[in-house]
């Protein structure tokens, strides 16, 4: 078996799947040492061709591909895309449309976030040989074995996509992934702008010169990772940027006292670089405090009774999401769940689309003393409330 690796290969077998009405694909990358992931192999089958594709081949064109998955006539089809998404929106295209068969399998009943060869063995009785997964793909050549363990990750795509789309189809839940898949393919989930880095982060106050330096901080750090090549946490932990918001130090001692940033940091070639992005939030802290952030923090913390709220939330969630046999996590998360127990009208997914008809409606309902929780041997059930009615005046 050999992998494409040249532009007449590449160009001939994206014109057999130019008719496809699908494309399974995968990747192999190396990313361990590097903010940008290393594209090292593309795996793709349709119903007429499959192949393995060598992106670090000299001279090696990618555009017919990219061709192949900008084409709206056909449906790209991975297992837990969003990495994949990542690096070919780095190339200049989001594959769209796309089908993630693991939100699938969620809202399929196949529990969270299942694993490629987990929803295999159960789909397909089939158990695959995982010898080559923790291979360097980066190396040349690569073995026969190799190749063809990447191969077989597409081959076994292509038949498990239209079987679970068949699943979801009779259930009625194709919606639910087709709404999931425009999250997945929204060009601001990779966003790589430094001034938005702080979004990754999880800001534990509201105050806005702590705001402003985490967000000056983040931008410096998502810079750095960017020109070095280097992954963030190499760089500066996401811990030594939230103690660095909280302290605000502004000179190489005040930065070397602090104890989530590592020994000496204030000596090494980032040191006079990070303290003038802390000195340039503090001249001008309303400039650089990120307003969304500061209003999403602006009630402080969570009430008693909120928490009393969210706890019933997790216990109606877990409810609903058997009853429906569908991944909790897929409907709601435990943010999800504060907001909604916070605000009625919150800003969540969990209050729109299909999670809003699955449990959405009856969070609210919950919380307005409608609906109870019943405990029935081992399994809750959820009940309506029966008002007495008004005594007449």
């Amino acid at each position: 078996m050999k992998p494409i690796i040249s532009n007449a290969e590449l160009k001939a077998f994206c014109d057999q799947l130019t008719n496809a009405s699908f494309i399974a694909v995968d990747t192999e990358f190396m990313r361990e040492t590097t903010y940008w992931p290393k594209l090292c192999l593309i795996q793709v089958a349709g119903e007429a061709a499959e192949a393995v594709i060598d992106p670090l081949a000299e001279g090696l064109d990618l555009a017919p591909l990219l061709a192949l998955f900008a084409d709206p006539k056909i449906e790209k089809v991975f297992h837990a895309a969003r990495q994949d998404v990542e690096i070919f929106n780095n190339l200049g295209v989001i594959p769209r449309p796309l089908f993630d068969t693991q939100v699938a399998a969620m809202a399929a009943g196949f529990g969270e976030q299942i694993a490629y060869d987990a929803l295999v063995r159960q789909m397909l009785k089939i158990d695959l040989d995982k010898s080559s997964r923790f291979t360097d793909w980066a190396r040349r050549p690569l073995s026969e074995a190799q190749l063809v363990y990447a191969l077989a990750d597409v081959t076994h795509l292509a038949s498990l996509y239209p079987m679970l789309r068949d699943r979801l189809d009779k259930a009625g839940r194709l919606p639910w992934v087709k709404e999931e898949m425009a999250a997945l393919t929204d060009p601001a989930l990779y966003d790589t702008d430094p001034e938005n880095a702080w979004k990754r982060l999880k800001p534990k106050k509201s105050a806005t010169k702590y705001l402003a330096v985490l967000q000056s901080v983040a931008a410096w750090r998502e810079r750095t990772s960017q020109q070095r090549d280097q992954p963030r946490g190499r760089i500066l932990k996401d811990d030594a940027i939230d103690e660095i918001a909280t302290q605000a130090p502004t000179d190489a001692d005040g930065l070397n006292r602090l104890r989530a940033v590592p020994k000496g940091f204030a000596g090494s070639r980032y040191g006079p670089e990070l303290l003038e992005a802390i000195k340039a939030a503090l001249k001008d802290p309303e400039a650089f405090a990120p307003t969304l952030a500061r209003n999403n923090h602006g009630n402080g913390a969570q009430t008693q009774a909120s928490g009393a709220i969210v706890e019933l939330l997790k216990v109606l969630l877990k409810a609903r999401a058997e009853d429906s046999g569908v991944a909790a996590k897929l409907i709601a998360t435990v943010s999800d769940l504060e907001k909604i127990a916070s605000d009625d009208n919150a800003d969540s997914p969990a209050l729109h689309g299909w999670r809003r008809e699955a449990f959405g409606e009856d969070a609210l309902r919950l919380k307005r003393g409608e609906l109870a929780l019943v405990l029935d041997g081992a399994r809750v059930r959820v009940v309506e409330v029966r008002r007495a009615p008004k005594a007449a005046e």
